[in-house]
């Protein structure tokens, strides 16, 4: 998709379509209320015969009215102006942007983003507009021998704001929408892959694939390495599969060469059928999307490399697939981690703990500002917030403030759950210095706990995304959640240090 940004007045719009807002009951937003006067009141006339409430999702296709240039006016319903916030603005884009692909239009002129929302400016607007657009033209085909198309899809849109001084901070916005939207993008396809093509070794040659378009440098550890490293909890996951284990780190140095990097770990599990604590069958493909916590760092490589954000990133992505074996993990068996701890592994389903504590313990090398894990961790956290929020927990309060702020402004929020200490007893082990679970009460803390005991020097964070990395049923595939999240996170990491230079 092909967009700009622009200001003017609509009745002077050579388009295909033009798209306005409608709020319930029957009101005109101002964009609206002027192509009613141009076209002689026609519109008015089909609110009074009740053509178009204005209720969030409704829209009305309208044809050549008199005194415009356009061909077509789109009314597209906002809801409540009153109850105009973040979600229906979002609902509002992605409604408008499908209908305008399966009209044949193929350029649009949308003032949709002059609509007010409280407390947003026309940047949050510009920037959220796209990425729900780009999510409504979201398509995984690849895999199909005949692919849907549209008979004349959508190829340009125009976004107005209300003035001209608006236009510079707007193709800012636009430029930051494209490159964050990219990497969601990039983390659904790679999240819809089914695990006979997404593997560990498919995952190392899409980082190094991605090293080859932005400036970032790839490395990948082979089994070998590891186990000269003393990988013993990484390592035992993947010793039921026949594919090997990478451990793949991605650099990106956009800031100077002494800043302490900003390193996000993502889980890479490609396929978790749970090892000899096998899961039951039902849904059970859907642990393809067991590897979302990785995709999501790929995405935000890319979205930041994309923004050329002055940054120092590193991406590690630990992967591997957990499989019944006769050399796979048993309960009972007790693994040497990297950091010498060693773990008394109860539920071999319990894995995606177990790849990442050897690959937090690996980031101390870096020395890192700050570490954030992204996991598809635990059913227990889809228990406790559903599907809507991610989880959250650190040993940091600036960074998880950090994080809850950028979860707001990027319409993927997170919710903070408490690490205190008394849950840490959970994982008592009587042969080792820890059990790798600690029962089904607070099961997404004692997780939380499990982490926290391999990154003690680090300032650390940990997201888990089981809730939200995916959706299931009819609609089921990823989300790319919580690329957005991460991405305005690292931005307002930029932004306060360059408003910190100098002082």
């Amino acid at each position: 998709m092909e967009y700009s940004i622009k200001s003017g007045n609509p009745e002077k719009q050579r388009t295909a379509c033009l798209a306005g807002g409608i709020f319930e009951p029957r009101k005109m937003s101002p964009t609206i209320q002027q192509i009613d006067q141009a076209s002689g009141g026609i519109i008015s006339s089909m609110l009074r015969r009740g053509d178009i409430e204005g209720k969030l999702g409704q829209t009305l296709l309208l044809h050549n009215l008199p005194g415009m240039a356009c061909e077509r006016v789109l009314l597209v319903g906002c809801g409540r102006e009153k109850a105009f916030s973040e979600g229906p603005f979002r609902q509002m884009a992605a409604k408008a942007t499908s209908v305008l692909n399966e009209t044949g239009t193929m350029d649009a002129s949308l003032f949709l983003t002059e609509l007010p929302v409280k407390g947003r400016d026309s940047n949050w607007k510009i920037r959220h507009f796209i990425e729900a657009a780009e999510d409504a033209l979201y398509r995984f085909d690849q895999l199909k021998s005949e692919k849907d198309k549209e008979r004349r899809p959508l190829r340009r849109m125009a976004l107005f704001v209300n003035s001209r001084t608006e236009l510079g901070q707007g193709e800012i916005a636009l430029q930051q929408a494209v490159a964050i939207s990219g990497g969601i993008s990039l983390a659904r396809d790679l999240g819809n892959l089914p695990g006979n093509i997404c593997t560990p070794s498919y995952l190392a040659e899409q980082a190094h694939a991605l090293a080859g378009e932005w400036p970032i440098e790839t490395h990948v550890l082979e089994e070998a390495d590891m186990e000269k490293l003393g990988m013993g909890a990484l390592l035992s996951v993947s010793r039921g599969s026949r594919q090997p284990a990478k451990l793949i780190t991605m650099e990106y140095r956009g800031g100077p060469e002494d800043e302490a990097p900003v390193v996000l770990v993502g889980k890479g599990l490609t396929f978790d059928a749970g090892g000899i604590s096998i899961k039951p069958a039902a849904n059970m493909d859907e642990m393809k999307y067991d590897m979302c916590g990785g995709a999501s760092v790929f995405g935000t490589l890319q979205a930041v490399a994309a923004m050329g954000l002055p940054i120092n990133l590193i991406g590690v992505v630990p992967s591997s697939e957990n499989l019944p074996d006769g050399d796979a993990n048993k309960p009972g068996d007790v693994v040497t981690t990297l950091s010498g701890q060693t773990v008394e592994i109860l539920n071999t389903d319990a894995e995606g703990r177990l790849i990442l504590c050897d690959a937090l313990t690996y980031c101390e090398r870096f020395e890192p500002a700050m570490v954030v894990d992204i996991a598809t961790l635990t059913g227990a956290c889809v228990i406790a917030l559903g599907h809507h929020a991610s989880g959250l927990m650190g040993n940091n309060d600036k960074l998880i403030k950090e994080l809850l702020n950028a979860g707001v402004y990027a319409h993927d929020r997170v919710w903070q759950l408490p690490l205190w200490d008394e849950y840490q007893k959970q994982l008592d082990s009587n042969f080792a210095d820890m059990a790798n679970i600690g029962g089904r009460p607070g099961g997404s803390i004692t997780a939380g706990c499990f982490l926290s005991r391999y990154t003690k020097k680090m300032a650390w964070a940990h997201l888990d995304i089981a809730g939200t990395a995916w959706k299931t049923g009819k609609e089921k595939g990823a989300t790319g959640r919580p690329v957005g999240l991460l991405s305005q996170f690292i931005l307002g990491r930029c932004n306060r240090n360059e408003n910190t230079k100098g002082r």
